[in-house]
């Protein structure tokens, strides 16, 4: 059997491991999907009217905030969704399964590439269920193209794989699944100092560049952009150039730990 058969069979074998996991214990999931579920109908329903005025120019627009909103929330989404990697990670780590596949006869790299396959499909089916509630709630792209909603979804698949190389890495450095969901917390907070709630022209001069130079913002206005209409500009390449150095910096970090000599 050829290495590269050897590597995709293995790495089947853990995808599946980690999406029966993922279905025998929900719990951790439904519990990070409530999280922007939760946002998205707060700042509709309760900050809407008040929120679209403030960008709008005092002309409150409810359904325009719900336009503005939805890709952050969806950004948001995938970021509070690999949270469950990290603690994924970390609970094979502490419990010892982990030094038992170091020992077996299989494709070293295909117990990371399970968590990573596994934890990005999970968010990409929350980014679905929370697109759908924004659907029920007023969100509308009539503008987008086939070629762009495929774009837009490419994208949010990139940035799922990013952040979860990432969330890998802190729950193999973490010493329990607590410390790995603490460790993990700013991919949660990010999007909260990005563009996601108001622009960022918006925002105090000192507190902008915060918002600007940080992997977030370029990829919901990004996604804006192809959903909307929204001019993209130099945001497509920020986005996509974050992704990919945060993917291979997460990568490099996770692989390191897990050949570490475990003593």
């Amino acid at each position: 059997m050829s290495s590269l058969t050897l590597a995709v069979r293995d790495s089947a074998t853990m995808l599946r491991r980690t999406v029966l996991h993922a279905w025998r214990y929900p719990s951790l999931t439904l519990n990070l999907l409530l999280t922007p579920i939760v946002l998205l109908l707060l700042f509709v329903y309760i900050f809407g009217d008040v929120m679209s005025a403030g960008i709008a120019g005092g002309h409150a627009d409810r359904s325009a905030y719900i336009a503005y909103l939805v890709p952050g929330i969806l950004l948001m989404t995938i970021g509070g969704t690999v949270v469950g990697a990290a603690v994924s990670v970390s609970m094979d780590m502490t419990e010892g399964i982990m030094a038992r596949f170091r020992t077996m006869a299989i494709h070293r790299g295909s117990v990371l590439i399970g968590h990573v396959v596994g934890s990005v499909l999970r968010a990409l089916v929350s980014v679905v269920l929370v697109g759908a509630v924004a659907v029920a709630i007023g969100f509308r792209s009539t503008d987008a193209t086939a070629l762009e909603w495929l774009a837009a979804f490419g994208l949010l698949a990139l940035v799922a794989m990013a952040l979860t190389w990432i969330a890998v890495g802190l729950g193999m450095v973490s010493p329990n699944a607590e410390a790995a969901g603490n460790n993990a917390m700013p991919l949660i907070v990010l999007p909260f100092v990005s563009s996601a709630f108001v622009p960022v022209d918006a925002m105090p001069g000192w507190f902008r560049p915060v918002a600007e130079y940080q992997p977030f913002t370029p990829a919901i206005e990004t996604l804006r952009g192809l959903l909307l209409g929204s001019e993209i500009g130099g945001d497509g390449w920020l986005a996509v150039g974050w992704c990919l150095g945060l993917a291979a910096l997460g990568y490099r970090w996770s692989t390191s730990l897990f050949s570490r000599d475990p003593r």
